[in-house]
């Protein structure tokens, strides 16, 4: 496939008669092949309409078909590492009419949600979860003398996780019966790495391992065997065709392996599954897959194509941007310092494209380290690093770096070590939702002794940020948000008196002491209010508190804005220095509530929570801030 049929209209005859599993399973077996077709191409159509999950759900299509045909949904448990895959299980359990409202405000997400359908086993977003899931669903089940089948999907690239291998490790020494289904497209978002993905490569293309796999084949088709007996000697063959010298990992774990196997041949895979339904224990059946699978350009580059923004489907052309963002902003900088500094190093787990480092990682490969979906690895690498007087400089989505908070206070905070923390996707982050938007970092960092926090408002400050937190040394987080910013030409480095705040607008009867983001709407609420001050108050710790003393000592009430929930923040940092100074100065926090935020544009989060340049407004006028 090349594109969906003429005008963007899809003609879908098979999938337009499923609305849930049970009608897929009135198909003949011989058709599925047709539906998987159909069924990306529905894909292709909704997801051009930009920001979707594209290349990881066309490969994973077949696979899906195949499960929902051989299990019962939802009394038997399909588990989806990360969820982002999932697009075509959505559409075969009856939300196919729906899928045009994914992460759409009030739409579906973009991954499973568990209240979202009771097909959805669990509510994901984040990598490795699945199998230490499915390993409580299968011990549940077991526990209560139930009887359903519990199958978990993972990509290779989430094996590089220390959860999953935790849990396999678990799996294997437990011994509950359940289906790890495999999917090894070679791929999570940017390329894998490490030791897994290296083994995974030696049976794609072991010699022994092919020929085995024809000749198993033909002898399946040809006997009648028992199928314990065939899987059984297979394992026992094919662990030495995988390598002369070790045995293959998974059965060292205690878990029955099955493949490789084509996971784009439906009919194979149900036939498959079917069997393995059959046996005791966890088995893992590995699949070889094409991200991108059945269109052309996504299968050519399927990182370009993981989330792709509006595209046209037939002809795979992008709506042109020329819009700057800040991971660009933070890539294009450490990119030039590392020219001048040969001590930096960058460290990320698994987010080259989304961190802004492709140009990075070219330039500087020998000081570039992807740990994969390990971010408690890529932190205490870098404590591992600054022991050694190297710059290590990590590299981390905001709702990521939660899976290392451990690691940030154990490994790097207690000795104070000169690590710089680069939080990208600090706030609100919109189409993602719950388990992406980035509002607790303020509030986790801000707890953790010796660990100072920083927020630029361009690209100007986070340039100086970057090399005064090198300055001061000690661990440093720079945060900033998802979006767009301005664009400073190379070589130019500014700097700024480390710990200070900068006023933006005089006023000293209201101030408002705006963090990141929200400073921009903190103006803009401020205009033609001439008693309204507005602080850039870019340290959140320290706070500048020589500033906060003189605000503190004139103002009638003081308006904090941040970027994160309410709870532990920027505002309650802020309330807790008066305090100490015993201070009686009227203060109102404004940021994200205490509740989870589903997936929405932000401004509307925004707006819903009253920290908008209108909800600001409105704050100033119940303080009886005058207007000019």
């Amino acid at each position: 496939m090349s594109g969906p049929t003429e005008a963007g209209l899809s003609n879908t005859p098979l999938l337009d008669r499923i609305h849930s599993p049970a009608d897929l399973k009135r198909l003949p077996r011989q058709q599925l092949p047709a539906l998987s077709a159909e069924l990306r191409e529905e894909i292709v159509r909704v997801c051009s309409v930009g920001g979707l999950h594209l290349a990881s759900s066309l490969g994973a299509t077949d696979v899906i078909v195949a499960l929902h045909y051989v299990l019962n949904s939802p009394r038997d448990r399909i588990l989806f590492d990360v969820g982002h895959q999932a697009y075509a299980h959505k559409m075969l359990t009856g939300r196919r009419d729906q899928m045009p409202t994914v992460k759409q405000e009030g739409g579906l997400s973009g991954f499973t949600k568990v209240t979202e359908s009771e097909h959805d086993a669990i509510t994901v977003g984040h990598a490795s979860t699945s199998l230490a899931n499915a390993l409580g669903m299968a011990l549940a089940r077991d526990a209560r003398g139930e009887d359903y089948e519990v199958a978990a999907v993972i990509g290779d690239g989430s094996l590089t996780g220390g959860m999953a291998l935790a849990a396999l490790n678990t799996i294997g020494d437990l011994g509950p019966r359940m289906l790890i289904v495999l999917n090894d497209n070679e791929m999570s978002i940017s390329e894998n790495v490490g030791g897994i993905n290296r083994f995974m490569r030696s049976l794609q293309v072991h010699p022994l391992v092919r020929e085995g796999e024809d000749v198993g084949r033909k002898a399946v088709k040809a006997v009648s065997k028992p199928l314990a007996d065939i899987v059984s000697r297979a394992k026992h063959s094919t662990r030495h065709f995988f390598d002369p010298h070790s045995a293959n990992p998974f059965a060292a774990m205690g878990l029955r392996y099955v493949g490789p196997v084509d996971g784009h041949n439906v009919t194979e895979l149900v036939w498959l599954l079917e069997k393995l339904k059959e046996l005791d224990g966890p088995t893992i059946l590995h699949v070889v897959t094409r991200k991108g699978k059945g269109l052309s350009y996504a299968e050519d580059d399927p990182i370009k194509w993981h989330g792709p923004a509006k595209f046209d489907p037939a002809t795979g052309e992008f709506t042109p941007s020329n819009a700057y963002s800040w991971s660009s902003a933070f890539g294009d900088a450490v990119t030039e310092w590392a020219a001048e500094d040969p001590d930096i190093y960058v460290i990320t787990p698994a987010m080259r494209e989304g961190s802004g480092l492709v140009q990075y990682s070219q330039t500087h490969p020998k000081r570039y380290l992807d740990v994969g979906i390990a971010e408690d690895v890529a932190v205490t690498t870098a404590a591992g690093m600054a022991l050694r007087g190297i710059k290590p400089i990590v590299a981390i989505y905001s709702t990521f770096l939660q899976r290392a908070y451990d690691q940030v206070l154990h490994d790097v905070a207690i000795e104070n070590l000169n690590v710089i923390f680069a939080v990208d996707r600090g706030g609100i982050v919109g189409a993602d939702g719950a388990t992406h938007n980035g509002v607790f970092d303020l509030s986790f960092l801000r707890s953790i002794p010796n660990v100072q926090i920083a927020q630029p408002r361009d690209t100007r400050e986070l340039r100086a940020m970057l090399r005064g937190a090198a300055r001061v040394g000690g661990p440093v987080a720079i945060r900033y948000p998802r979006g767009n910013t301005d664009q400073l030409p190379a070589g130019e480095w500014p700097s700024i008196e480390w710990g200070t705040w900068e006023r933006m607008k005089a006023g000293d009867d209201v101030v408002i002491l705006a963090t990141g983001k929200p400073l921009a709407d903190a103006l803009a609420a401020a205009q033609g209010r001439p008693g309204v001050g507005v602080v850039n108050a870019r340290f959140v710790k320290p706070l500048d508190e020589f500033m906060l003393r003189q605000i503190a000592g004139s103002a009638r009430a003081i308006v904090t804005v941040e970027d994160n929930t309410v709870v532990g923040g920027f505002g309650s940092a802020v309330l807790e220095t008066l305090s100490r100074w015993g201070l009686s100065v009227p203060v109102h926090i404004l940021g994200i509530p205490d509740q989870f935020q589903e997936h929405a544009k932000p401004e509307s989060v925004y707006a819903r929570a009253g920290m908008d340049a209108a909800g600001i407004g409105r704050v100033l006028d119940e303080l009886g801030a005058v207007r000019g």
